[in-house]
């Protein structure tokens, strides 16, 4: 007598995902034809410095291409973390309660950091500086951000991409990160030169401890 033995096929519901893919691509889109100019000469940014000399007015960090572009950023980045999480064997990628959190926390942590950034600046009389510094910050990790969207989609659908290439995308972000510090401190070496003792301490307080604190907490909290 043969013996049937029935398996569970356990499926994972990816469709939070898709819609979030789509709703960014279509906000993408909405903003290149609303900005179509603006949107190319942004496009262009890893070759040509001429969005950062037209768009350097610290009023462009509120602006809606900024917000929207931004808003794409932090879901491109909260899908990138998650991925590296289940990738580490901490997390599973398609757990939408976690992306949720993930997300909320991406959001606070970044306008939290930015208050507080407003708050020492002006103490320390470094405002033109940060503002500044914050805006490159913005448009350099928008334009990474949107760069690892289409990267996010592969690694999200696919299980056969190989283990180290996360760890290259980490890495290019790291790359990015420390070449708009150089790029911000050789602008503006005079005034850090003039206050180097509130810029390194600003450095250290706001731009390396939080994420440290970040990497400890994720690394405690999943051991």
């Amino acid at each position: 007598m043969i013996e049937n033995v029935l398996h569970l096929r356990i499926t994972e519901n990816k469709d939070w995902a898709t819609v979030l893919f789509v709703v960014s691509f279509a906000v993408i889109a909405i903003t290149k034809s609303i900005s179509e100019n603006r949107f190319g000469d942004f496009l262009r940014l890893i070759y040509s410095d001429k969005y950062t000399k037209i768009y350097k007015d610290s009023s462009h960090l509120m602006s809606s291409f900024t917000v929207s572009l931004f808003l794409v950023q932090v879901v491109s980045f909260t899908f990138f973390v998650q991925l590296l999480l289940s990738y580490a064997g901490y997390a599973s990628k398609t757990d939408w309660m976690l992306f949720i959190q993930l997300f909320t926390l991406l959001i606070f942590f970044i306008l939290a950091k930015f208050l507080i950034e407003k708050i020492i600046a002006t103490a320390f009389g470094i405002e033109e500086f940060v503002e500044q510094f914050n805006l490159k910050k913005v448009t350099y990790r928008t334009y990474i951000g949107l760069i690892i969207l289409p990267v996010d989609i592969i690694f999200f659908y696919f299980d056969t991409i190989t283990a180290n290439f996360p760890l290259y995308i980490t890495c290019l972000l790291v790359a990015v990160n420390v070449l708009t510090y150089l790029i911000a401190i050789k602008n503006y070496q005079n005034l850090i030169l003039s206050k180097l003792f509130y810029f390194i301490l600003y450095l250290c307080t706001l731009e390396i401890a939080p994420y440290y604190f970040l990497y400890y907490w994720f690394t405690k909290r999943n051991t």
